[in-house]
């Protein structure tokens, strides 16, 4: 069982053949990935309102995705509309937050806001994080009763960060994708962080999952914490019920 905690559905703004579920079940199937929890490209990139119901309608079309809700931090009026109309479909089970994209910092005011009605309807929150911003994360999490949130790729260049700050605070978890992966990069995280806390992301359909696959396989991690990174974390922290082979359930 592996479950991608990061990933996308639709087009980018390249010239990339990735717009399709089809495309994002094909790249799943490629490296045995089963489950896999997408942002609407539309949503973090364009328009959260539009990409949140567009992504609404895609994932009645597949029992291997779920969803995260796009929160833009300067626009909670509208993510509190798309939370109270869209989660009773029980298909979303987490909210992004992209800092830079909205201009948004972890630390700001704004992303705050955002973190802290992520944590009122008791959903993770995948945020960008990049160089020293896990730390920002980290302190909003210690400042926020309540926030479960993930530091989306570890903090890329700055995952030694990263580590500090998933030892700092409970509730902050981390996942490996970056598009210019160091040698030893995740074995290091994964040695000194709490086993726990670790997750498998990969950013595609933006980001082929070699990327991420490799950097995890060349850890050699114990079975034990490979089971843990593969998946039973990440459906912890979601509370997914996978004891059938239907539709993975929220709150099992």
């Amino acid at each position: 069982m592996i479950i991608d905690v990061h990933a996308h559905w639709g087009p980018w703004f390249f010239s990339m053949e990735v717009g399709s579920v089809a495309t994002n079940l094909t790249v799943m199937d490629r490296y045995g990935i089963d489950l896999a929890v997408v942002s609407a490209t539309e949503a973090v990139i364009y328009g959260v309102a539009a990409g949140n119901r567009a992504l609404a309608r895609v994932l009645e079309s597949s029992d291997r995705l779920l969803g995260y809700l796009t929160i833009n931090p300067r626009r909670l009026d509208d993510a509190e509309r798309d939370l109270r109309e869209l989660l009773p479909t029980g298909r979303f089970v987490g909210v992004k937050i992209h800092t830079d994209y909205t201009g948004s910092p972890a630390n700001s005011a704004q992303t705050r806001a955002a973190l802290e009605m992520a944590a009122a309807h008791d959903l993770p929150a995948l945020v960008h994080t990049w160089d020293t911003t896990p730390l920002d994360l980290a302190q909003a999490v210690a400042d926020i009763p309540g926030v479960r949130a993930i530091a989306g790729h570890m903090g890329a260049n700055g995952w030694r960060h990263a580590i500090e700050a998933a030892n700092g605070v409970d509730r902050l978890w981390l996942e490996p994708c970056f598009s210019h992966t160091e040698a030893g990069r995740f074995a290091a995280v994964a040695a000194a962080v709490n086993p726990r806390r670790l997750l498998f992301g990969t950013d595609a359909t933006l980001i082929d999952p070699a990327a991420a696959y490799g950097a995890v396989l060349a850890a050699d991690l114990p079975p034990e914490l490979a089971e843990r990174v593969a998946w039973r974390n990440a459906a912890e922290l979601f509370r997914l019920d996978l004891s059938s082979d239907t539709v993975p359930r929220v709150g099992g």
